[in-house]
């Protein structure tokens, strides 16, 4: 039976309780951080006193950090549907017809310096990693769960965590000179373990631990190459696929990074991965 007077919380909790755990785990995670913005907001507030202006208010009042703004928004969009489905309320979704924050789109492209740069101050737990994630252009939570039971008749079989989309990789060039490389190394550990990417005990590489080993070599390449301090600062490891995706286009066509990126529509890789422009030659 319902509360008398149905909060945000109440919705929260159910929410927390059902929907979240069938969540990736970079999802809850981002709605783990982005709750706590929600319920500061709206968490005693009755489902029908909350309106339109309110979310608009809200995201004006997060105008500082407009990604995370726009996030919560979606996040609580969300809730409000799932909370019309469970008969919590009858009203419609205040997020409709409130625009979010417009954002500038990244236009930073890793140049191939930059990537060698960084790669030759890592170890190789993360020369594996950055080699992993630019050549199947994938996220790093994906790269860091592939195994061996991934490699299906010559291909690396991808289940993507966000999507749930199903790729297959050929093993071929230099993807398959990585994926021996990597055996190779993992045959000198007493340690079994079926993850493609290890740590230099052999056991998994986790994400923290990349995340900090990669921000070591960054800082390390920093200081080795002062003049190109600034670019290799920008370097994010999750742009390799960004990267990836422009790197693929020009050798074989936007279709083709598209396809790499497990995106269903070209537009999306167009939108948000692809940076450096669409080659062309000029008119004569």
């Amino acid at each position: 039976m319902l509360p008398a007077i149905v909060t945000f919380s109440d919705v929260n909790e159910k929410y927390a309780l059902s929907s979240v755990p069938k969540l990736a785990a970079n999802t809850a995670k981002s709605y783990r951080s982005d709750i706590k913005h929600l319920l500061e907001a709206f968490g005693t507030a009755p489902l029908d006193q909350i309106k339109p202006v309110h979310i608009r208010q809200f995201l004006d009042g997060h105008s500082d950090k407009k990604t995370t703004a726009n996030r919560c928004k979606r996040l609580f969009s969300t809730m409000w549907n799932q909370a019309r489905g469970w008969g919590y309320t009858d009203l419609p979704n205040p997020c409709e017809g409130i625009k979010g924050h417009k954002l500038k789109k990244r236009t930073y492209y890793i140049t191939d310096a930059t990537f060698l740069a960084v790669r030759a101050q890592a170890a190789a737990p993360l020369r594996d990693a950055l080699d992993l994630a630019y050549l199947t252009g994938q996220r790093p939570g994906d790269a860091v769960d592939m195994t061996v039971r991934d490699i299906i008749d010559g291909h690396l079989v991808i289940d993507q965590n966000k999507t749930g989309k199903p790729l297959r990789i050929a093993v071929v060039g230099e993807l398959k000179d990585l994926l021996d490389r990597i055996q190779e190394r993992k045959n000198g550990y007493k340690i079994l373990t079926d993850a493609l990417l290890v740590n230099s005990h052999g056991k998994r590489l986790t994400l923290p631990a990349l995340r900090y080993q990669f921000d070591q070599a960054r800082k390390a390449a920093r200081a080795e190459l002062p003049d190109a301090a600034k670019e290799i600062a920008q370097f994010r490891f999750g742009e390799l696929r960004a990267k990836a995706a422009d790197d693929t286009s020009d050798l074989r066509g936007e279709q083709a990074a598209s396809d790499l990126l497990g995106h269903d529509n070209v537009r999306t890789t167009q939108r948000h991965y692809l940076r450096r422009g669409k080659r062309v030659d000029p008119t004569k």
